[in-house]
């Protein structure tokens, strides 16, 4: 797959050969309490970083126990949803094998992925709606350093929406990394930033040759819109780079 989301990308809204198999979803749940909701720009760092954590997790690959389902997913149309929990509810989900990672006020738990159709009970009673939250302040400024997901600044997605959509960004750069690079990446913890781009970056950024996730429009926004861009410093042009 190239990093422009064209021939057999996971995220392309036409009909390709990854439509044919059987198809599955990354379940993610963010644990919005309602007194205390996390912050947005947190809870889609908090995503992206959670598949890369369970993509890099040693039961997601080899002989893992989680590695089938990982392949099988994979191997299919990759598919994200993010639903909400509080209370008994998130404490049931983290009873769930899954693997939580929290950031400064969110937490969200990441679980292997399950057939489109065969959600744990527990997982399936949760809410897909009400994952709008806000950020108290401005995000801060990123260097040059720290990889960006940079989302698009003509969509507007709700926060589950583009929790998602961070996570195809993290994945799409997860892939495009050499083993060095992603190593370096997974012990320094996954260092990341999720940002809305300017009107005037973006059309740069998506022609950029850096990994671009296009939605294939199964909720909220059309098939075939730009949502997210991946740049990692590892995997930009002007940077020398071997595999």
């Amino acid at each position: 797959m190239s990093s422009d989301g064209t021939q057999d990308s996971p995220f392309r809204h036409e009909r390709t050969a990854r439509d044919e198999a059987p198809q599955f979803v990354l379940p993610l749940v963010v644990r919005i309490e309602r007194n205390e909701p996390p912050a947005r720009t947190d809870a889609l760092e908090s995503a992206a970083r959670a598949v890369l954590v369970l993509l890099s997790d040693e039961r997601s690959f080899g002989d893992g126990e989680w590695a089938q389902a990982v392949r099988d997913w994979q191997d299919a149309r990759i598919r994200k949803v993010v639903r909400r929990a509080r209370g008994a509810e998130w404490r049931r989900a983290e009873a769930l094998p899954g693997i939580t990672v929290t950031g400064k006020s969110a937490e969200v738990r990441v679980f292997p992925p399950v057939p489109l159709d065969g959600w744990p009970k527990d997982l399936a009673r949760l809410q897909v709606s009400g994952t709008d939250l806000d950020d108290p302040e401005p995000p801060a400024d990123v260097d040059a350093a720290t990889p960006v997901l940079w989302l698009s600044p003509g969509l507007d997605m709700s926060a589950g929406k583009a929790m998602a959509q961070a996570g195809h960004g993290a994945q799409l750069a997860w892939w495009e990394l050499t083993q060095e690079d992603r190593t370096a990446w997974r012990e320094a913890g996954f260092p990341l930033a999720v940002r809305t781009a300017g009107a005037e970056r973006w059309d740069g950024l998506t022609t950029s040759g850096l990994p671009l996730v296009r939605d294939a429009g199964f909720t909220e926004i059309a098939p075939g819109s730009c949502t997210v861009v991946a740049d990692h410093p590892a995997l930009r042009l002007d940077r020398p780079r071997t595999h």
